[in-house]
């Protein structure tokens, strides 16, 4: 099997069940064999990421607000736009798989098995957009997350310090206060629906954040970095100024990161 061959068809396609159906089969492939690393294996710079036949991009200032959860519309906003996020972060666990084709076996496994994750996801918050009355696809979205694999396509250790260490961390810290603030609406079959698949997206996404750190960090070991290189490279993309109301303490430590770090990053208390 040509691994990487498989894993661009399943970056490009835009059929869920075809995706699926190849991460299943690199996660196979994967766990019975060692891959040898291609010498003529040059990964693609994706134009577009594959959603784009689906969903109708726009700047992320042109979104609409999501406030009015109260009607199956204002439901569907938000739920339309946590959906977008679990599809954008199917392609980029299998990118970080495809992209960086040198790093171990266990790195290959561990994305393939977070791509895995993120399909499930997609898959429960697409019935949950059909009960609404909706598809994936009738709201606008932004493509902030294709942008960020992108502009990190070179650097696995970026790569690590930004997606899953930044953008599926600030995850953790968002997904309890949607639950907090859907928490008074749970009589409605629909909300509860919704509040139980954050859930479980919040307790998968830990272990997501954590195989982040791990790799993070293993990089860091064998470039013979200091782990607060996390910070330049922060610096480095503008986002170690980016406000952050709410950090999970909690999540995070879990996740990997120290108590220096999330005062860093704003937490008053870390113990």
């Amino acid at each position: 099997m040509k691994l990487y061959d498989v894993l661009e068809q399943a970056i490009l396609s835009d059929d869920i069940s075809l995706k699926e159906k190849l991460t299943v089969r690199c996660l196979e492939y994967c766990s019975q064999n060692q891959v040898r690393y291609e010498d003529n294996f040059k990964p693609r710079i994706f134009e577009r990421p594959s959603y784009a036949s689906k969903c109708h991009i726009v700047d992320p200032r042109e979104l609409p607000a999501r406030k009015d959860f109260d009607t199956n519309e204002g439901l569907g906003t938000l739920v339309h736009a946590i959906t977008h996020i679990e599809y954008s972060a199917i392609d980029l666990a299998l990118d970080a798989v495809y992209r960086f084709p040198d790093m171990p076996m266990e790195y290959k496994i561990d994305w393939l098995v977070v791509a895995e994750d993120e399909i499930r996801h997609f898959k429960m918050l697409k019935e949950l957009l059909a009960s609404l009355g909706y598809e994936y696809g009738d709201f606008p979205v932004h493509c902030g997350l294709f942008d960020a694999a992108e502009h990190t396509a070179n650097s696995v250790l970026e790569r690590m310090a930004i997606i899953p260490r930044y953008y599926e961390a600030s995850g953790l810290d968002v997904n309890p206060q949607i639950i907090k603030k859907l928490d008074n609406r749970r009589k409605n079959p629909l909300v509860k629906q919704l509040i139980d698949a954050l859930n479980v997206i919040y307790e998968e996404e830990i272990d997501h954040v954590h195989k982040g750190d791990k790799w993070f960090k293993y990089l860091c070991k064998k470039e013979a970095l200091d782990e607060s290189v996390y910070f330049e490279i922060l610096e480095r993309y503008k986002l170690l100024s980016k406000h952050r109301p709410h950090i999970n303490v909690d999540a995070r430590k879990e996740a990997g990161f120290t108590c220096s770090e999330i005062k860093k990053l704003g937490a008053k208390e870390c113990k």
